[in-house]
């Protein structure tokens, strides 16, 4: 399969149509951002990290009941999905403190939650994705009652999956952005990537931060972290 014309190129990767009108490939890129773009860089290696860590990630996800865009990688920075209509409402899980809710509610990081949150955003550029809810969700038609339950219950199945997954890595997921996409018949699947570019990811034993925020953050050392995230979840030496 090859790529034909660009679709779309954001922050992250680039997509391609290909001859087949039901499927796309996304390019990863070694550009990164942060504070809504105000920040820039680039990450030597990233685009590979995110995209072999997603691809993997995704699959087992799939083989435990939550449906996906995946369909198959071409290279390590190239992969085939599914070509959805992505929801517009970005979905945060947040198991530990950190970033911006520590910000926001005056809160330190690092606090442990008794229950994951479950947060939407707008997923709005112009508007600096805002915090909304469920019903401003369904008065502004980003979904339907349906569709956000079904986020929802799959969000946080995806988290007690990725937890004990990576738990099992020496790692803590302290929090994680997803986003959803409709197929053409209106199924929602998981689209997008998990990677360090959209969870945050602690070392369990000392607590050390393994993903973008070291970039956000200027704490260096940030292409080591992405590749020590790769050898956590590949069982590399």
């Amino acid at each position: 399969m090859e790529k034909k014309h660009q679709l779309y190129e954001g922050k992250a990767k680039r997509v391609y149509e290909t001859e087949d009108p039901a499927l796309v490939i996304v390019s990863y890129k070694d550009d990164a951002t942060a504070f809504d773009g105000e920040k820039k860089g680039t990450i030597r290696g990233k685009g590979a990290v995110n995209n072999r860590m997603s691809n993997f990630l995704m699959q087992m996800l799939a083989e435990q009941g939550i449906a996906t865009h995946y369909v198959k990688e071409l290279s390590d920075r190239d992969t085939v999905v599914k070509k959805v209509d992505i929801v517009p409402l970005e979905v945060i899980v947040r198991n530990i403190s950190a970033g911006s809710f520590a910000r926001r509610y005056g809160v330190e990081e690092g606090i442990e939650f008794g229950q994951p949150t479950f947060e939407f955003s707008y997923k709005n550029d112009e508007l600096h994705d805002p915090l909304i809810n469920t019903s401003h969700a369904l008065a502004l038609g980003l979904a339907g009652e349906d569709e956000v339950r079904e986020i929802r219950e799959a969000a946080l199945k995806v988290n007690d999956i990725l937890r004990e997954f990576f738990a099992g890595c020496g790692v803590r997921l302290v929090d994680f952005k997803l986003e959803f996409g409709r197929l053409p018949d209106g199924s929602i699947v998981l689209a997008d990537e998990i990677s360090p570019d959209t969870c945050r990811f602690w070392d369990a034993a000392t607590g050390e931060k393994l993903d973008k925020d070291r970039f956000r953050r200027d704490l260096g050392d940030v292409e080591e972290a992405y590749q020590e995230m790769m050898r956590r979840v590949f069982g590399e030496e």
